[in-house]
């Protein structure tokens, strides 16, 4: 108040105008600072704190006249969510004192936490304006140590518990633990000699530099100039002590030693640095307004002095858009809240044998910053506790799930806690506590670890494979058979049994089925434009012809039967130009389905993902379904006539009827591809193919048992007879 009024007697009066104020650089504590503020801001003063984070007063609304020069509490909270970020720590309990900036100041830290996949364990409060009771520190203490957590601890330092909580705490007999405070506690000697303290305690402080010269001026000092202040003068002659370091160890002619020399482990001295640079952005700040007023460096004269002293809070605009170097060369400016531009130092204090300890920058945080820059670590410079058995150590709920793994919350638990579940096959995980598995491509697969996705093994029915070698000897073991077959009926071409119904069908006929059992090879092998085309063109064409051949036997069969009747008009019809006709006609129509079938969607080589999990198929995509049931069912249509023309004849009285046979063959076409069809669409990957090819291998091979077998077993074996005489009998 005496600074204010400029007298010691009468308020709210300016007497001295010598003595006007221009700004107010404080060192006040968080409530303080708060306090004094509506006092100051009746006068509009500018109120600089070198001290105050206080977390509420970063408002330039509500506190337009508060600046300071130490970063506010909310980048102290994202500043110690940042460091637990880094390390990987995601399980954390917090202790706190009651006062409302403390208690908002845990609340922003939790929110942080938990936005960086962090849990919170506890969260415990001391108070802050009355002392703890020993069951409630009893309490926390077993709290924190029965608890793998890192620990904030959040305290005001000028709470009342705050040393009584500290040292408390440090006298437990910890392992493998982790502390974050946010302020450098006065260690006394005492403390550290009855302690059990380890390395394993990292301090949050806000950013300081070493001001030049004032190490030689504080060991220069004069006693005189401390005279009223008596803990200057007790704290100079502390630096006497030998214990204090070589850069600020004065030079006395006498022994001193005393068991609290806090100063002498801060080589940045306390707030000196934030005092610093409040001092220069005031100054510079009233250089500014001075040099702005004064136009053209016109006189600083005593009515433009007297003028300035009544105008002081124009000086705020000038404060909030500063931007000036300090003493050490430093760009420094006032952000938008009013708080100068600086960030925290992280400090590792490291103790020694013998009870020494100090002090260690290990890392900086700066919010102001390009992001990714903001928080720099010097692991190197870090002093791990010997005990620990992980560098960096983890604290988690839950191990972290390993890759292949992903995360299961449990139920009812913070989302830290879960259990690790192997991804499923086709998904991965290639990071460590991950939350969902990533399906793997089409094309790929995942490996048996489920921690990468391998190329899917692309399989087709090839030659070389044992199935592949056994169906492409039976296929060429049947063309044979058929070959020589129709070798014997060419060779014996001539006798009865050969030219009874029609030897031409009966070549024809064979030819269809040699054709049959060639383009089943189409089907192994890796399929290609032209083999996706011929594969089922070929084999739709070639069992056409069979078929067609086989009804126009069956047609013949009732003809021959129908003409030997007296007066019978069907001799006309007897003869190979009919048969062939029959065969023409009706293959010409399924041949006229294939070009159809080629030029609206013809068949194509097509990857087939799905149908095997492990493996790409390379099939031939049948292109118009349609097209695909014609052919298919067309087939079936020549089968069905000819197996019911064939039933109906089979007990003609005819010597050279062969509708019996007939009959069975066409049993056994249908039967093949009636069982074919569910089985097919049963069957997955190759083995759809291997189906396809059976059912061509036995359809045919059906009918050239069936047909041809008896005929060869009489040519061959009984040639007796092969007579007109003998064929009657039959």
């Amino acid at each position: 108040m005496y600074i204010l009024s400029g007298q010691q007697t009468i308020l709210n009066f300016k007497c001295d105008s010598s003595r006007s104020v221009a700004a107010l650089i404080e060192g006040f504590t968080d409530e303080e600072s708060y306090i004094f503020y509506n006092m100051f801001q009746i006068y509009r003063y500018p109120q600089v704190s070198y001290n105050s984070q206080n977390l509420y007063m970063s408002h330039p609304v509500q506190y337009p006249y508060f600046y300071r020069t130490v970063p506010s509490e909310f980048h102290l909270c994202a500043a110690i969510g940042k460091l637990l970020k880094y390390f990987g720590w995601k399980w954390v309990s917090i202790t706190s004192t009651n006062d409302e900036s403390s208690m908002k100041a845990a609340q922003i830290l939790r929110e942080v936490i938990e936005w960086n996949g962090g849990c919170i364990k506890f969260h415990e409060t001391i108070p802050h304006h009355s002392l703890i009771t020993k069951s409630q520190l009893y309490k926390i203490i077993k709290s924190i140590h029965e608890s793998s957590t890192v620990n904030i601890i959040y305290l005001n330092k000028n709470s009342i518990s705050f040393q009584e909580f500290l040292m408390n705490l440090h006298l437990q007999k910890t392992t493998g633990t982790i502390y974050i405070t946010i302020n450098e506690p006065e260690m006394m000697r005492e403390l550290l000699l009855i302690s059990r303290m380890k390395n394993n305690t990292f301090i949050f402080v806000p950013y300081k530099n070493v001001i030049p010269n004032f190490l030689k001026f504080i060991r220069e000092v004069k006693p005189f100039w401390l005279a009223s202040d008596i803990f200057g003068k007790d704290w100079w002659e502390y630096l006497c002590d030998s214990r204090c370091p070589k850069n600020i160890k004065r030079d006395c002619n006498f022994i001193y030693k005393n068991n609290t020399f806090t100063h002498c482990i801060n080589t940045n001295f306390g707030n000196s640095y934030s005092v610093y640079n409040a001092v220069y952005a005031v100054a510079q700040a009233l250089h500014d307004m001075i040099m702005s007023d004064s136009g053209n460096g016109t006189t600083w004269i005593r009515e433009n002095k007297n003028f300035f002293y009544s105008m002081s809070w124009k000086l705020h605009r000038y404060l909030r858009n500063l931007h000036f170097k300090n003493g050490l060369g430093e760009e420094l400016y006032m952000d938008k809240n009013g708080d100068l531009a600086t960030g925290y130092s992280i400090l590792n204090l490291i103790i020694f044998p013998e009870w020494e300890w100090k002090y260690e920058v290990i890392g900086h945080y700066n919010p102001h910053a390009p992001p990714g820059q903001d928080l720099i670590i010097d692991e190197k410079a870090i002093i791990w506790e010997n005990s620990l058995t992980q560098i960096p150590p983890q604290f988690r709920c839950t191990p972290s799930c390993h890759r292949g793994y992903r995360k299961l919350p449990k139920q009812g638990q913070p989302i830290c806690c879960y259990d690790c579940i192997q991804c499923v096959e086709g998904e991965i995980s290639n990071q460590t506590d991950m939350d969902t598995c990533i399906t793997c491509p089409d094309d790929q697969w995942s490996n048996q670890k489920r921690d990468a996705c391998i190329p899917k093994v692309i399989t087709f029915l090839t030659f070389e494979e044992p199935l592949g070698i056994v169906l492409t000897f039976i296929s060429m073991f049947f063309f044979l058979v058929t070959a020589v077959i129709l070798g014997i009926f060419i060779h014996y071409r001539h006798t009865p049994i050969v030219r009874a119904n029609n030897r031409h069908l009966s070549y024809i006929l064979l030819i269809s089925l040699m054709l049959c059992f060639l383009c089943s090879l189409l089907f192994i092998g890796y399929p290609e434009d032209v083999t996706c085309i011929l594969r089922h063109t070929t084999f739709g064409i070639a069992f056409s012809i069979a078929l067609s051949s086989i009804l126009a036997k069956t047609i013949t069969v009732v003809t021959a039967f129908q003409a030997t009747k007296p007066g019978s008009k069907l001799r006309k019809w007897m003869g190979s130009r009919v048969s062939v006709s029959v065969v023409l006609c009706c293959s010409l129509i399924q041949i006229v389905f294939c070009f159809l079938w080629f030029f609206i969607a013809p068949p194509f080589p097509y990857l087939n993902m799905r149908s095997e999990i492990r493996s790409i198929l390379i099939e031939c995509n049948e292109g118009s379904i349609v097209a695909f049931y014609c052919v298919l069912g067309y087939l079936g249509f020549l089968a069905i006539i000819s197996f019911i023309v064939a039933f109906l004849a089979r007990n003609l009285p005819d010597s050279f009827n062969e509708a019996k046979y007939i009959t069975f063959s066409m049993l056994v076409f249908c039967s093949v591809w009636i069982s074919f069809i569910p089985t097919y669409l049963s069957t997955k990957g190759k083995y759809m193919v291997v189906v396809e090819i059976f059912a061509i291998l036995a359809s045919s091979a059906g009918i050239l048992g069936c047909i041809f077998l008896p005929k060869c077993y009489i040519i061959l074996l009984r040639p007796q007879r092969n007579s007109k005489k003998e064929l009657k009998k039959m």
